[in-house]
């Protein structure tokens, strides 16, 4: 491939005075999506990218095996209430996956009924809905569940009853993002609503939201009780929690994203749904805290509060604050404390811990009261634990979900009276996975950090081969092992699939977040330049057969990767991504990430934001590497706006014959999408990568 002829893109002299400094932005007008002349150039582009990327070799040959080893399909730990069972299912002929339940035996001895009860694809033949998320009542007679459309993620939220499947209200809109908080007998639950946008300023619509007492079959616009929200920040995002019996509220607030939030406690035995009485656990405090109050009446608190990998502290729920707290289980100097569950129906009740090490998983087992470690669950491999779940009336049991870089997922039961652990359910489909290996391989960053990264290659390397890195690093997000259609249909073709464990994530806790964010985000950028430069000295790639990818946060690393260091990559895909850092925050969820980030509001962090802002370091008369955009009109969480001006910054600045494409997607979001459109979009964006790395992938099915 060499250089294209690129549609006509205006560049406008504008160019404005930010806290002394001049910056430039000449393809303002890209933001605006309905304006006729970036429809014209959104449409050029369209045919752009497909004269450039429809004809590539190997395509029919990555569909047919993206489309084989997706047909593992996919499936969840079951979700308890009573004798009644929750799960996902996804099988290879599905788009989505599917909601089910067990419904128990009619009489002794007879045999459980699996029945759908959420199924998108019959909802919507263009499958183009999605299941958001869904919650049963303690009692497990209704479901509340929330569907979005053509990837808005607006999460409209509705409820149903299980035994016969007929609604029983909604939707009720404006409900992105909630919880659902039942109450005991299913006939109320606290939810969080943003205001309606004639209630709130011009274009704050996806702010201001309010925690709300709400009854079945009652009209949320006049009988909802609001119970929390009201002059608090506009961005604050709420949680809300009811314990089993129904006894105790929970209520934490984050202003955004922040990694740190505020946690109350009521006791609704001693005052009214309507107004809870809330006891303050933690208020002011620079650290993130959750508790639940288990069977035996204990409040368990999940904190990073002193302990930046996680301990799990045990008080009384009516004397909360932190004065309180006991260590159950402490901070771990290594591994990070992900998750618990209680199994209480033994002569010895324990605790069940879940930890990363390194990014790879592990369970421990302990004493209920004193948190002694007395044992460990075997995990099949060095992967990945799903949540650890147990019955919410208490037992003997735990399921959790496991896969790696190799294995297709599977669901696993682990029973505590004889300590066994068997296979629950595999994958509902079965594939031939390639030869592959994984190895953790650990460098250091420009400041002496040692950073760890996953190389999956075929067996035996020899000599330097093509080669993608991916990263992420930011929002407390880790990458650890997982099966991927993606990764083992590069490496069967011949390459090298890395995924590197950037500062920014919570692979090693919370301090590894902090160190990534803010005015430290530079080390993300030097953590992922720094495993680009050892995976080239160590044989296992060089820079000319050398890709990067990276989608949203990942996709502002990708955008900072190719302008800090345009020498060392050979090929870039850039999805949904953040890239004119000045501007963020006026678009999309952006206010949100400014905790993460910084706000160009104040001049100290506008500074950090401009020192790295892809878009304001394209450099005329540079060598970019051949780049791929990938956007999606109707995500709602970072604006396709980003895309547009970097694309049209780079095609006019690049001297390279490297191509810089944009491809632009219709009736898809930020989120979950069809199984057919996510083969569409993987197939290209290999086949780019591929035709720019030199990887040959055989041609045919």
């Amino acid at each position: 491939m060499s250089r294209p002829p690129y549609p006509s893109a205006r560049r406008e002299d504008l160019v404005e005075d930010v806290h002394g400094q001049r910056v430039p932005d000449p393809y303002r007008w890209l933001e605006d999506p309905h304006g006729e002349e970036t429809k014209t150039w959104l449409t050029e582009q369209d045919e752009l990218f497909h004269g450039e990327v429809d004809g590539l070799p190997g395509r029919d040959r990555l569909r047919a095996r993206i489309r084989e080893l997706l047909g593992s399909g996919t499936l969840s730990s079951p979700f308890w209430r009573g004798e009644r069972r929750f799960f996902m299912r996804r099988t290879a002929e599905q788009e989505h996956a599917v909601l089910y339940t067990v419904d128990p035996p009619e009489t002794e001895g007879g045999e459980e009924t699996e029945r759908a009860l959420i199924d998108p694809m019959a909802l919507d033949p263009s499958h183009t809905t999605t299941l958001d998320s869904w919650q049963p009542d303690k009692e497990g007679r209704r479901l509340a569940y929330q569907l979005s459309h053509g990837g808005d993620e607006e999460s409209k939220l509705y409820v149903m009853d299980i035994a016969t499947g007929e609604a029983v209200e909604g939707p009720i809109d404006r409900c992105r993002y909630t919880p659902v908080a039942w109450l005991p007998g299913g006939e109320a639950y606290y939810y969080v609503r943003r205001l309606r946008a004639d209630q709130v300023p011009a274009g704050e619509d996806q702010y201001h939201r309010r925690v709300y007492l709400h009854r079945v079959g009652t009209d949320p616009e006049t009988d909802d009780v609001m119970i929390f929200g009201e002059g608090l920040e506009k961005t604050n995002y709420y949680g809300v929690g009811v314990s089993r019996d129904g006894n105790w509220l929970t209520l934490s607030s984050s202003q955004g994203t922040a990694p740190r939030n505020d946690l109350w406690i009521a006791d609704l035995r001693t005052s009214p749904l309507e107004d809870p009485r809330l006891e303050v656990v933690q208020q002011n405090v620079d650290a993130e805290t959750g508790l639940q109050v288990g069977r035996d009446g204990r409040a368990y608190i999940f904190t990073d509060r002193d302990a930046p990998r996680g301990r799990l502290c045990v008080t009384d729920p009516a004397t909360p604050s932190s004065d309180t707290w006991r260590d159950l289980i402490p901070e771990d100097p290594e591994a990070v404390l992900s998750d618990f569950a209680i199994l209480d129906d033994l002569d010895r009740p324990i605790l069940l811990a879940g930890w990363t090490r390194h990014a790879l998983s592990e369970i421990s087992i302990h004493d209920l009261e004193t948190g002694e470690r007395i044992g460990e669950v075997p995990v099949p491999g060095l992967g990945s634990i799903g949540g650890i779940g147990e019955r919410p009336e208490g037992g003997h049991e735990a399921w959790f979900v496991y896969s790696d870089n190799i294995t297709p997922v599977s669901v696993h039961r682990f029973d505590a009276r004889t300590g066994e652990i068997t296979l629950w359910a595999s994958a509902p489909g079965a594939v031939e996975v390639p030869d592959v290996e994984a190895t953790q391989v650990t460098y250091t960053s420009y400041d002496g950090t040692e950073v760890r990264m996953i190389v999956v290659a075929r067996p035996g390397h020899e000599g330097p081969r093509p080669a993608i890195l991916y990263g992420y690093g930011g929002f407390n997000i880790p990458l650890t092992p997982a099966y991927s259609a993606t990764t083992l249909a590069w490496v069967e073709a011949g390459g090298v699939y890395v995924v590197a464990n950037l500062r920014g994530g919570s692979e090693e806790g919370e301090g590894w977040h902090r160190a990534g964010m803010l005015d430290k985000k530079q080390n993300v950028f030097d953590d992922f330049h720094s495993a680009a430069e050892k995976l080239i000295a160590d044989g296992w790639t060089t820079a000319e057969q050398l890709a990067i990818a990276g989608g949203s946060n990942g996709g502002l690393l990708v955008g900072a990767a190719i302008t800090q260091r345009p020498d060392l990559y050979a090929a870039a895909v850039c999805s949904a991504p953040l890239l004119d850092m000045v501007r963020y925050e006026k678009f999309g969820l952006g206010e949100t990430w400014n905790v993460e980030y910084g706000s160009a509001e104040d001049p100290e962090q506008f500074a950090w934001l401009y020192a790295y802002s892809p878009y304001h370091h394209v450099r005329e008369g540079v060598a970019y590497p051949a780049t791929l955009f990938t956007v999606f009109e109707s995500d709602t969480r970072v604006d396709p706006l980003h895309a547009r001006k970097m694309c049209a910054a780079l095609q006019h600045a690049n001297t390279a014959d490297t191509p810089i494409l944009l491809r632009n997607e219709a009736d898809v979001g930020h989120g979950s999408r069809a199984i057919s459109r996510s083969v569409d979009l993987t197939v290209d964006t290999l086949a780019f990568t591929a035709a720019h790395t030199g990887l040959t992938i055989e041609e045919g099915v």
